[in-house]
């Protein structure tokens, strides 16, 4: 299953839209066991939610794939690949994970996939948008015009640095090297992350900022 789609371009970049949270006894932990002739309170439910998407449910039980009825990031793991169908970054995979476990159990519930989905088909556009060649791949002059669309005017040196993190050499399969969708949605964000939590520190805007070590560290481990 591929995540990776290819339709008209509409930047900018998307953000997370989390939905109501929900107490572990809904969406909890799965069993290690149930008494004799008792089902699974986890097991595959039998039909979509009322007013579910009949596509997406269809996709969401396909990628549940021990049919507890949420996915494990193991499972969101094995059904995210790139247009190039490599899969998705392990680091991605976290992120995503972190954004939309809204009621922390874990796993990704219906509902939750529901934002994760429009979030992934979000930035397909604006990855759409700026991929220029059509490569599958972002080039450095095609991520230096998106992040300045995004309004972060980075110096050469730092978009070089991001390139350098985020980006993969050509591969034997035909891959073109660059940054794939999913390191792309990555890097974004960590940009995005940094940058904010730097303007939080920044409060008579100059662009200067005094801090200790361990708001420096706090900063940049929350990056992606």
């Amino acid at each position: 299953m591929s995540f990776y789609r290819r339709s008209n371009p509409v930047p900018p970049p998307p953000t997370s839209s989390r939905g109501p949270t929900r107490g572990p006894s809904q969406y909890g932990g799965r069993p290690t066991s149930n008494t004799p002739g008792q089902a699974s309170q986890y097991a595959r439910p039998r039909g979509p939610p009322p007013g579910a998407d009949q596509q997406l449910w269809a996709y969401f039980q396909s990628v549940d794939i021990d049919g507890s009825g949420a996915i494990s990031p193991d499972e969101l793991s094995k059904a995210l690949v790139n247009g190039d169908w490599t899969p998705f970054d392990k680091d991605t995979v976290r992120m995503l994970m972190g954004l939309f476990d809204t009621d922390r159990s874990g796993t990704i519930t219906f509902q939750e996939f529901t934002g994760l989905w429009k979030y992934i088909a979000d930035w397909q556009k604006v990855f759409r948008h700026f991929d220029r060649d059509q490569s599958g791949s972002i080039d450095g002059t095609e991520l230096a015009a998106a992040l300045r669309q995004f309004g972060y005017s980075l110096s050469p040196t730092l978009l070089s640095l991001i390139e350098q993190k985020y980006g993969s050499l050509p591969n034997a399969y035909g891959a073109p090297g660059g940054i794939n969708f999913d390191r792309f949605v990555r890097a974004c964000v960590a940009v995005k992350t940094l940058t904010e939590a730097f303007q939080k520190q920044d409060q008579d805007h100059d662009g200067w900022i005094q801090i200790n070590y361990d708001d420096f560290m706090r900063i940049v481990l929350s990056a992606p």
